[in-house]
């Protein structure tokens, strides 16, 4: 993996202020280095400027960006930052056409694609990228990402400047006064954050790349193009040959997912979705004479303090350890302390360039870290409970019927903190129901589709834009910030699209949550995970860690100089400061609850001091 940045300046004076943009640029490779630690270079020319941070993952020894290729009637330069996970396919058939290539990295077959292909290459990527093209006679700027967004891309305008990057903090370098959050910023911040609207950000006039879209910007205009989108078909596969075809993608897309020219690991929780994963990686590497290395998480006391609920009805290590001895890993066991766990919340904040999901995402920073002193690429099995139905809210009839984002629909608890006069003046109830209402009105369904399999189609592709989105660029920033690859099969695009269509009474086959994720995994698994109740990623039950929170929220609360203090209700923050913290009613998703609410403020806190951030 590596880190994209640049810009492209319609005035076309750049070489003329070459020590400036030529200084920008390296800021920009500075700030993104945790991406892409071992390379970078840049590109500059009077129109355009490129930076690249580069992750050696294939190529080792070639493969530098910002990479060339020149044609008869054109130059093209190219950014990329992802990985073409059927670049074999498409380097084969672009050898037949004639073409010959310089490296075996993927990023020459995307480039070679494009002049040969055009935009048409696009659609033939099984991957997932973020990249830049920049054609230096035509003077045009491509930007294109992976269709469900595993990798981020932010753009900005300035002037007659366009600004990107993979990561907000690279925009940053070329103006820091793009820091500022206007009204609406505020009610993502408070109304959806974690998560924010797709296309957007919290921050006023940066805007990401729309998963599955690509941007053509000239000296004339920038439009975008979709050469990806979701579509609804009839499903008219059996039983048997949805599971058989489900086994397929799942093992397939797997299996792609791990080329690589170093050795690769995966994470193991012991649940359903990450010993699918381990499994098939593991056989693959058992063919080869090879042991997987494979890696689970778990909190310092959590043997104790542990609170089963209906969200978290069991711990995780208990079948790490068994699917680990099933399939003869060299399995790992990484320990987060309560101040691991705090002191990471920063960081976590500093990884999104916002705040984000608390220790939720802290932990999951503090974990990559660990991962990455022995291993460079894991392979995960994130997404599966958004693609084939595995959240309560699909099925259990209370949320399945809420008329509102089943994972945020609380407004009450998740605004209990801040001034009514802010809540009221930005309206943060309808901001959010707006939200919901735009996606639940774009979900692309059939004509005559029963309500409630309609309701269904309605609330997966709520998952795919929002839920699924949120955790991708949690994983994104948490493995990157560490230079870890984290790949995620399950997002590969032909699961997504077969599945989504499949009706929700193979879906949830048996009465069971992901029963047909199940019933495709057969032979895979012991019956103990194949059959094991979900239980979300873990989480702490520390009262030390707990206790930490209150202390820096206290302080917060009794100064007078701390920027969150202008959005908050002091009567209402020290009431809640000291009622016993609930753990079993989340205002975000399934984790987040009371500790959590105050540590999303303390990260707000932070932010706003660090960024300098300008209201």
């Amino acid at each position: 993996m590596c880190a994209i940045g640049g810009f492209f300046d319609t005035k076309g004076n750049l070489i003329f202020h070459r020590d400036t943009y030529q200084t920008i640029l390296e800021k920009m490779n500075h700030a993104q280095k945790h991406r892409g630690p071992d390379e970078d270079g840049t590109y500059l020319d009077n129109f355009c400027g490129l930076s690249h941070t580069r992750l050696s993952i294939l190529d080792l020894a070639k493969g530098s960006q910002p990479m060339h290729y020149q044609t008869p009637t054109e130059d093209y330069w190219i950014i990329y930052n992802g990985e073409i996970y059927n670049m074999t396919t498409l380097r084969r058939e672009l050898e037949q056409m004639g073409l010959t290539f310089q490296t075996t990295c993927d990023t020459e077959v995307l480039l070679l694609g494009y002049a040969l292909w055009g935009d048409d290459i696009f659609s033939k990527l099984n991957g997932i990228f973020a990249f830049a093209i920049w054609e230096t006679h035509k003077k045009q700027l491509t930007l294109c990402r992976d269709r469900l967004g595993v990798k981020p891309l932010f753009f900005t305008k300035k002037g007659s400047a366009l600004i990107f990057g993979s990561e907000i903090k690279a925009l940053f370098c070329y103006d820091k006064s793009l820091a500022k959050v206007d009204e609406e910023g505020l009610c993502q911040l408070f109304a959806l954050g974690p998560a924010h609207t797709y296309g957007k950000t919290v921050y006023k006039n940066i805007k990401e790349v729309l998963p599955g879209t690509f941007l053509k910007i000239t000296k004339d205009s920038m439009t975008e193009h979709t050469y990806w989108k979701l579509e609804s078909m009839e499903h008219t596969d059996s039983l048997d040959a949805t599971i058989e075809k489900t086994s397929y993608l799942l093992q397939s897309a797997i299996q792609m997912q791990m080329l690589s020219d170093i050795p690769i690991c995966t994470f193991l929780s012991g649940g359903l979705d990450s010993s699918i994963v381990t499994a098939v990686v593991a056989n693959r590497l058992k063919e080869q004479g090879k042991t997987l290395s494979t890696y689970s998480f778990d909190f310092e006391g959590n043997e104790r303090y542990f609170e089963a609920n209906s969200f978290q009805p069991s711990q995780d290590l208990p079948y790490a350890l068994e699917m680990a001895d099933y399939l003869n890993t060299d399995h790992h066991v990484l320990q987060c302390s309560n101040e691991q766990l705090y002191g990471n919340l920063t960081f976590a904040m500093f990884a999104r360039d916002y705040p984000c999901m608390a220790d939720v995402e802290s932990s999951l920073l503090y974990f990559c870290g660990e991962v990455s002193k022995e291993h460079r690429v894991t392979l995960t099995g994130e997404c599966a409970d958004e693609i084939f139905g595995g959240y309560p809210w699909f099925y259990r009839k209370d949320m399945f019927e809420r008329n509102a984002f089943p994972w945020s629909y609380d407004m009450d608890a998740r605004t209990s903190l801040l001034k009514p006069s802010l809540r009221k003046h930005l309206d943060l109830d309808g901001y959010s129901m707006a939200a919901y209402e735009t996606t639940i009105a774009e979900t692309p369904v059939l004509p005559g589709e029963h309500p409630e399999e309609k309701r269904r189609r309605e609330l997966s592709y709520l998952n795919l834009k929002w839920f699924m989105a949120t955790l991708l660029e949690r994983m994104d920033r948490t493995s990157m910030y560490h230079s870890l690859e984290a790949r995620v099969p399950f997002a590969d695009h032909r699961i997504v699209e077969y599945v989504f269509n499949v009706p929700w009474s193979i879906k949830y086959m048996g009465n069971t949550e992901k029963g047909l994720l199940r019933n495709a995994a057969r032979g895979l698994l012991p019956d103990s995970i194949l059959f094991r109740k979900k239980s979300p990623y873990p989480k702490t039950y520390h009262p030390v860690y707990e206790q930490l929170l209150k202390e820096e929220f206290l302080r917060i609360l009794t100064s007078n100089s701390e920027p969150v203090l202008q959005f908050l209700d002091k009567e209402r923050c020290f009431h809640f400061l000291y009622t016993p913290m609930s753990y079993a009613k989340p205002w975000y998703g399934q984790l987040m609850a009371g500790p959590q609410l105050l540590a999303y403020f303390i990260q707000i806190n932070q932010w706003l001091k660090s960024y300098s951030i300008t209201i």
